[in-house]
């Protein structure tokens, strides 16, 4: 394909995933792995080449040939099967890898709630208030970072926060406590109306500004890197939640998760923790 038409049936495909309601965060990952694939299609198979099945085999073996992990291969294998379903060529489509389900979550990447504190202090002693709260806010919430423009001042006053994403509405609680400190930092802010964490110049906080914001505490705090990410709060508030109530239904709620299992999945306990609950059972004579 000539570089002018790739950019267009990209910049269609582009258009074709905001209309199937994907988040532009999700749009901009979906492009990034087609451009790695069709680089890779441009610069190994020959030009009268056209496209088939089997480049799609062959790309997913170099992907394993250079270690990428399991979950990342699949992840880039969906984005370049739902453009062959944009183009009309399901018949290239491939199967993704099966990956047997985990029953631990690596430890090194597990945030534990001395560690939460201890990046709400750093934060604290930055004086960087915004992130601060913002941490606080999917900490006791469990929002995802994409969700964080749907705390509004308005939102801070009624208690609650109704989000909408992938077609699906759910309506989230905001504790009373929580609610004072976002209407007095929107009042300093002088904020009145609308979402609460702003850039200087008003536009609203993206993905990338966070996770740098958040990685910039890891130094003062002694929290490593590795566990330092927007993601790692909603998953300590899965944790926290279900230990209270033991109620995965209603976590799934919460979350907006669609299934179950992918609720599961934020509850896996890391290998020592399962160590000890065996060592609890007293099997052995």
């Amino acid at each position: 394909m000539k570089e002018k038409r790739i950019e267009n049936i990209l910049s269609d495909f582009c258009r074709f995933l905001m209309e199937q309601e994907r988040c532009l965060s999700t749009a901009e990952k979906y492009m990034r792995d087609v451009r790695n694939f069709l680089n890779w299609q441009k610069n190994v198979c020959k030009k009268d080449n056209p496209l088939c099945r089997q480049q799609v085999i062959d790309w997913k073996e170099v992907l394993l040939e250079k270690k990428y992990a399991p979950v990342t291969i699949n992840s880039m294998l969906s984005s370049v099967n739902s453009f062959l379903v944009f183009l009309g060529r399901e018949d290239c489509r491939v199967k993704l890898l099966r990956i047997q389900k985990k029953v631990f979550r690596e430890k090194e990447k597990e945030l534990t709630r001395k560690e939460y504190e201890k990046l709400l202090e750093a934060a604290r002693r930055q004086e960087k208030q915004r992130l601060q709260l913002l941490m606080e806010c999917i900490g006791n919430t469990g929002i995802r970072v994409s969700e964080v423009k749907y705390i509004t001042v308005e939102a801070a006053k009624a208690g609650r926060a109704d989000i909408s994403l992938k077609g699906k509405v759910r309506t989230i609680l905001i504790q009373k406590k929580l609610c004072r400190r976002l209407l007095e930092y929107a009042k300093k802010r002088k904020i009145r109306t609308g979402c609460i964490f702003l850039t200087r110049t008003g536009k609203e906080l993206s993905r990338k500004q966070i996770w740098k914001e958040m990685k910039s505490l890891c130094r003062t705090s002694g929290v490593m890197p590795e566990k330092v990410f927007p993601h790692n709060l909603r998953h300590l508030f899965a944790v926290t939640f279900y230990r209270v109530g033991r109620d995965i239904v209603k976590l799934a709620d919460v979350l907006g998760h669609s299934s179950i299992e992918t609720t599961r999945i934020y509850l896996l306990t890391t290998g020592d923790e399962h160590r000890r609950q065996m060592e609890k059972m007293c099997m052995l004579i």
